[in-house]
Formats: C-alpha cells, structure tokens, sequence
C-alpha cells in the first residue's frame, strides 16, 4: 500500500516541476557565473626572436653591400666577414675565416634549418647565412650582399648552428 502511493506523489511533483520549468524557462536561469570574476584575460605570449632571427634581420640590412677582399665593415665584406660583423652586432664572436668557421657550430641537416643558421660550400671556401624557406644571404664577389634561393646549387658542404 503506502509506498507506491508516496512514489506516485512524488513522481508526479517532479514531473509538475520540470513541466513549469520547461515552460518558464526564466524560473530555470541559474545565478549569474561569477567564477572569473576579478580574473583579469590572460595577457598574449610575446614570443621574442631567437638570435638566428636576430641575425637574419641584421643581415637583410646590408642587402647590396659591395664585396670587400677580407672586408668586415659596411664599407665592403668578403662572406665570411660578413657572418663575423652580423654576429658581432649581436655580441657574439666569430673567426673571419669560413674554415674556421665550421668548427664553431654544431653540423646541422638541411632537413632542420633555422633562420640565422651558418650554410657553407665551394669546399668551406664560402659561407652565407640562411635566412628561412630555402632562401640564404651571402656576400657574393659580384653584386655584394644578396638574397638568393639556394635550391639551384649543389656544391653544398654541409649547415652549422652556432652554439648560442
């Protein structure tokens, strides 16, 4: 007896509840959320330039620059001492030699180049700087400074990452 009387009540009470509730739905609002308040909106990461991008900056700067036999200066540059001079505006010091150069960094695959990576051929002979989507800078003996894609050549020795 008594049981599934009180079942039925109840049931009935809830059904009458959820009825109103779906028919007032003003009556279902809940409290205003006030779990952020006070929070301030996360402020964006500034994701600063790492010193290959730095370089590379630097040495888009100097596009045009005439050739320098064993220059190192805006004046004129020979490759390596153009690597050298845009490094050591960053305060970081290099051999004016691309042979010496080599032993500085670190060997790096084409596969994981990174802007500011040193690239080195014609037999250590010749060192540009890579600036990113297969495009290099280097102080060429015509034509100074340039921007080049360097897809088109393939006397390669190898890339090196400075270790900064």
């Amino acid at each position: 007896g008594r049981v599934p009387h009180l079942m039925c009540r109840r049931l009935s009470t809830h059904l009458a509840v959820l009825v109103l509730l779906l028919a007032f739905p003003a009556f279902a609002a809940a409290a205003p959320d006030r779990s952020d308040e006070g929070v301030k909106p996360a402020t964006p990461v500034q994701m600063l330039p790492t010193t290959g991008e730095r370089a590379v900056d630097i040495a888009l700067r100097y596009l045009g620059t005439p050739y320098s036999w064993a220059g190192a200066s805006p004046a004129g540059f020979d490759c390596s001492g153009f690597v050298m001079y845009v490094y050591g505006r960053l305060g970081i010091g290099l051999p004016h030699s691309s042979s010496m150069l080599w032993g500085v960094g670190r060997p790096v695959d084409r596969n994981d180049l990174r802007a500011g990576d040193i690239v080195f051929f014609n037999g250590l002979s010749h060192v540009g700087i890579y600036v990113g989507n297969g495009k290099m800078i280097d102080q060429g003996s015509s034509g100074g400074a340039h921007l080049r894609d360097f897809k088109y050549y393939d006397n390669f020795i190898g890339f090196g990452r400075l270790p900064i």
